[in-house]
């Protein structure tokens, strides 16, 4: 039958049907919106189990980089008792082998500031290049600075066989990051060290060209994880993770401080230490020390 035909509707009939057409709509439209509450109340509950996932990561990270650490450990491999690590020529660096530090062991600041500080295993060796001892550490701007300014210049004169370059990094400023980073980062150092010793150049170059600003949290343990494997070191991940050489970063900034070592960069040039306020011209410096030499 053509619409025509169609028997026509009364008011009434109209009316019915356009009543149930609303009440269709009306109940389609509160099941759209009891679909919607219930998709933005999951909404909620994922984004609140979210956040509190990372709010428990992130204490959970906080008592493990405050974590108390032990008074005495391991050194790395290719790393000395008293917290260095020698560059030679090229990405050679020192051999020895792993011992152990104890800060039992740490002898005793002196009860008046010396005149002169000795720096332990910095004095300059006969018939050997000129020692070049370097306390740093790697958020610090300042030792960024002397690196920016010097580092070729040392890297030139280690590679001629005139100087050896030995870096000993310190947790001295541990209270410039929320994450005790400083000795963070100098435990990852030292297990570079400690497996692919001739990566570690490289990977103390990145650590500073990455460098974080103080009183930030720092680079991740895991992104220090990364960063080694980006040089080409074999894997630093449980040694991070187990905080390996903490106790030895721990023991040696001690020491460094006993001595009256009390700032980064603190050089050494055959055993004497050098003053950048007297003595700015560093390089002039070097030079003479490797003049004395011949």
């Amino acid at each position: 039958m053509s619409p025509a035909n169609e028997p026509r509707l009364s008011k009434a009939e109209r009316t019915a049907q356009a009543r149930e057409r609303a009440r269709e709509i009306r109940e389609a439209q509160l099941k759209k919106d009891k679909r919607n509450k219930l998709l933005i109340g999951w909404g909620i509950v994922v984004a609140v189990v979210v956040i509190i996932g990372i709010i428990a990561v992130t204490v959970m990270q906080g008592i493990q980089n405050n974590a108390p650490i032990a008074d005495k450990g391991p050194t790395p491999a290719n790393g000395n008792v008293h917290g260095g690590v020698t560059l030679l020529k090229g990405t050679e660096v020192a051999k020895s082998e792993a011992a152990s530090v104890d800060l039992a062991s740490v002898p005793s600041a002196p009860a008046t500031k010396p005149a002169t500080v000795v720096a332990p295993g910095a004095e300059a060796e006969a018939g050997k290049p000129v020692k070049v001892v370097a306390y740093i550490d790697f958020i610090c701007p300042i030792c960024k600075q002397f690196e920016t300014a010097y580092g070729e210049t040392l890297t030139k004169l280690r590679d001629e066989g005139k100087i050896t370059l030995e870096y000993r990094p310190l947790g001295f400023l541990d209270r410039q990051s929320t994450t005790n980073y400083s000795s963070r980062a100098a435990n990852a150092a030292a297990c570079v060290a400690n497996v692919s010793p001739d990566k570690y150049a490289a990977f103390f170059n990145l650590l500073f060209e990455r460098q974080p600003a103080e009183g930030s949290a720092g680079i991740s343990d895991d992104e220090l994880k990364k960063m080694a494997t980006e040089v080409g070191s074999a894997s630093i991940d449980s040694c991070v993770e187990n905080k390996t050489y903490r106790p030895y970063v721990k023991v040696i900034t001690q020491e460094t401080l006993n001595v009256g070592v009390t700032g980064t960069p603190t050089v050494f040039i055959d055993g004497k230490q050098w003053n950048g306020q007297t003595t700015p011209d560093f390089p002039g410096e070097l030079n003479k020390a490797i003049a004395a030499k011949k």
